[in-house]
């Protein structure tokens, strides 16, 4: 639960954020293709959209806001 509760964190959200651009900079600009920059918006998405896609493996509700919501 200490994964998807640091996902749900504006951190957690910030790296989401982060890593998708950086894959979609690779593959659009820096010659990496079109797979990394596909793959980027997965994780831009979801966290735009306050989701977090692995924390149902973790016995975690899939938004945000739920995770948040548990944890106080």
């Amino acid at each position: 639960m200490a994964f998807a509760a640091f996902m749900a964190s504006g951190l957690g959200r910030g790296v989401r954020i982060a890593a998708g651009l950086l894959l979609i900079v690779w593959g659009v600009f820096l010659g990496g293709g079109a797979v990394p920059a596909v793959i980027g918006l997965v994780p831009l998405i979801a966290g735009v959209m306050d989701i977090c896609l692995l924390a149902p493996l973790f016995g975690a509700p899939l938004k945000g806001a739920e995770v948040r919501a548990r944890g106080r």
